[in-house]
């Protein structure tokens, strides 16, 4: 029963980060798109990760913010 809740928690962080890149690239596309396409364009993704983790950065510091 126990390895059972740790694989239910397993899965449950993965969903939780998986979802919050997911929703990090598509605010990164709607706000950014140019960076979005000069990676694509270009094949360099070190400025689309870049960003990336900057508006997942901005996003956890404004949520510290509130506790």
């Amino acid at each position: 029963m126990r390895l059972r809740h740790v694989g239910v928690s397993v899965l449950g962080a993965l969903v939780t980060v998986g979802s919050v890149v997911a929703g990090s690239t598509v605010w990164l596309l709607l706000t950014n798109p140019v960076t979005i396409a000069n990676a694509v364009n270009e094949g360099e993704v070190s400025p689309f990760v870049r960003d990336l983790a900057r508006v997942i950065y901005d996003a956890l510091r404004g949520l510290l913010k509130y506790l």
